[in-house]
C-alpha cells in the first residue's frame, strides 16, 4: 500500500511539473514557507539556527515600509467595507484584503525568522526570507569586509563583473570576495554563478568579526 501511495504521489508530482510553470511553483513554495514563518515569529524561533551559529538580522531598512503597507491595507479594507454596497462583492474583497495583509506580515516574518547565519567555522548562510538562500563555505571566502553601498535594482542583481548583490532597502553593507564561483538560484528558479557577494546585515561589523573569528579558529584547530 505504501508503495502504491508513493507511486501516486510521484505521478501527481510529475503531472504538476509538466503543467505548472516552474516560476508559479516556486512562488507557491515561497508563499507556503512565508505563511509557516508566522508561527516561528510568534514563537520567537529562528529557522536553521544551530548550536554555535550567529544569527545576523537584515530587516531594519524595510521594517517601517512593511508595517506601512500593512497599515494602508487595513485602512483600505475598512474603507471598502463602507463603500461597497453589494454583499457578495464585499465578501470577496474582504477575503482578498485580509489575505493581502496576511501575506505582507508573512513576508516580513520570513525575513525575521530566516536571518543570515554565521557558522562556527566561519561559513555563511546568506538569505532573504523564503525567497533566497545561499550557503557560502568557509573555504570559499577569500576576504570579507564592511562596505556600505547603495545599488539600484531588484532584490537579486548579478553584475557584469560576476558580483551578486542581495539588496535590502536599497543598500548592502557587507562585501565578500570568493575563492571560487558559487552557484545560486534566483527567487523564480533561474540559476547563475557569483564570483563575489554583497548583502545587507543590520550589524555588519559583528557579522564580519564572527566570520573572521570562525575562520581563524578553524585554521588554528
Amino acid at each position: 500500500m505504501s508503495g502504491l501511495r508513493a507511486e501516486v504521489r510521484a505521478a501527481v508530482r510529475t503531472a504538476v511539473q509538466a503543467v505548472v510553470p516552474v516560476q508559479v511553483r516556486r512562488l507557491l513554495v515561497h508563499e507556503r514557507r512565508a505563511v509557516a514563518s508566522l508561527g516561528l515569529w510568534i514563537a520567537r524561533r529562528r529557522h536553521g539556527l544551530g548550536k554555535g551559529d550567529l544569527a545576523a538580522p537584515y530587516t531594519e531598512p524595510q521594517t517601517a515600509m512593511m508595517y506601512g503597507m500593512v497599515f494602508v491595507s487595513v485602512i483600505e479594507t475598512v474603507a471598502l467595507a463602507y463603500l461597497i454596497p453589494w454583499p457578495a462583492v464585499h465578501r470577496v474583497a474582504l477575503v482578498l484584503d485580509v489575505y493581502g495583509v496576511l501575506l505582507v506580515l508573512a513576508m516580513h516574518a520570513a525575513c525575521v525568522t530566516r536571518p543570515h547565519l554565521v557558522r562556527a567555522d566561519g561559513a555563511l548562510r546568506v538569505r532573504y526570507g523564503a525567497l533566497f538562500d545561499l550557503d557560502v563555505p568557509a573555504d570559499a571566502i577569500a576576504s570579507i569586509r564592511v562596505e556600505r553601498r547603495f545599488p539600484e535594482g531588484r532584490l537579486v542583481q548579478l553584475g557584469e563583473n560576476g558580483v551578486l548583490d542581495l539588496i535590502v532597502g536599497s543598500q548592502t553593507t557587507v562585501s565578500v570576495e570568493l575563492t571560487r564561483p558559487l552557484p545560486f538560484v534566483r527567487p523564480l528558479g533561474a540559476r547563475g554563478e557569483a564570483t563575489g557577494l554583497r548583502f545587507h546585515a543590520d550589524d555588519p561589523a559583528a557579522l564580519v568579526a564572527a566570520v573572521r573569528a570562525g575562520r581563524e579558529a578553524a585554521t588554528a584547530g
